[in-house]
């Protein structure tokens, strides 16, 4: 019998580099798969690894791209456009810090960086397609982020905007992944303008209730802002169709909380840990996701302030595959039910 949830799968964003083994994508899934990884999600905007533009146009890349994976015995879980989504939406606070993340030619040129941004991202579409993918996962960017927590007060209306732009931005976007097929997970982030429950309501109810919009769960953001990380997926379980696996940690005291006083990761109150190092209940995780019907991947984000990377990724496959769950096909006390027997049921109900 094999789980409803598929994995154990990795993120490769934070292990792509300049050196073997992580520097291009038949090497880097074959050390993936070396570590007892069945799938992997792969970073559309590290071209070490992966060629969007190519991919976009070419369905013998794409098959050559799927060909590596399966030689080296893991599948394609999701392409990532984390970076690009980002810069949908960039409020000019941030304008010099994520034009890092732009082509040098859009740099200095919001505009121009703007565009390039969204063709990429509908990119991601159509390669999601070719590679017969049907879930993809990003960032929906931010315009208000910079006044969550204002003073002075923030001017009427300042978010009512926020969610209508971004609703404007977005739903050619998602439009377009509708028509090949795909839907989007934005991964529910501080930073982004859908940082929780209430911002993505807002986000899904601006976008009038856009069906390819989902959510990339990721319980790790949710324990940095002491939100009930099992009850949001009760709420909101028919919009899940991407989970991050990353462990957290908070610890308040008398110096800091939640806001962690610009402290670096090591010294903050709310820490990304490697699987099993933090506080995230994965069982409990797991079990609901299963008991809602969840069947897609069981992704390994790994961020950790203490462990290096290499040991994060070799304990988070059998953190993962232990966390799977083998759903039952029978209840616990069926040996003791038996056919509809009306006339017992009448003496045991006194009719």
């Amino acid at each position: 019998m094999t789980s409803q949830i598929k994995g154990p799968a990795l993120f490769l964003a934070q292990f792509a580099g300049d050196a073997a083994p992580f520097n291009s994508l038949a090497d880097i899934v074959g050390w993936a798969a070396g570590l007892g990884y069945k799938g992997v999600q792969i970073p559309t905007f590290d071209g070490r690894l992966f060629d969007l533009d190519k991919a976009a146009e070419s369905q013998t890349y794409c098959d050559e791209v799927k060909g590596i994976c399966a030689d080296a015995g893991v599948e394609i879980t999701e392409l990532s456009t984390h970076l690009q989504g980002q810069l949908v939406a960039v409020n000019p606070a941030y304008d010099l810090a994520f034009d890092a993340f732009a082509p040098e030619a859009m740099r200095g040129n919001p505009a121009a960086r703007q565009a390039w941004a969204v063709d990429q991202v509908k990119k991601a579409a159509v390669a999601s397609r070719r590679l017969g993918l049907s879930t993809s996962v990003s960032f929906t960017g931010s315009l208000a982020f910079p006044f969550l927590y204002p003073w002075p007060g923030r001017p009427a209306g300042l978010i009512e905007e926020t969610f209508a732009e971004l609703a404007r931005r977005w739903v050619p976007i998602l439009d377009h992944y509708a028509e090949n097929g795909v839907s989007i997970g934005y991964e529910i982030h501080p930073g982004e303008d859908v940082f929780d429950g209430a911002t993505f309501e807002m986000f899904l109810d601006a976008c009038k209730g856009h069906a390819a919009a989902m959510i990339n769960y990721d319980p790790s953001h949710f324990v940095l802002q002491q939100l009930d990380y099992l009850a949001f997926i009760d709420i909101y379980h028919e919009r899940i169709n991407a989970f991050h696996v990353k462990d957290a940690e908070f610890n308040p005291d008398g110096r800091q909380g939640v806001y962690s006083g610009y402290q670096p990761w090591i010294s903050r109150a709310g820490r990304f840990r490697s699987l099993g190092d933090g506080q995230v209940d994965f069982p409990g995780i797991f079990s609901k996701l299963t008991q809602y019907g969840y069947d897609s991947w069981a992704v390994l984000e790994w961020e950790c302030c203490i462990k290096s990377p290499e040991q994060g990724a070799a304990e988070g496959a059998p953190f993962i595959a232990r966390h799977l769950i083998e759903v039952t096909g029978k209840a616990f006390d069926d040996f003791a039910a038996g056919t509809r027997d009306d006339a017992t049921i009448n003496r045991m109900l006194g009719l």
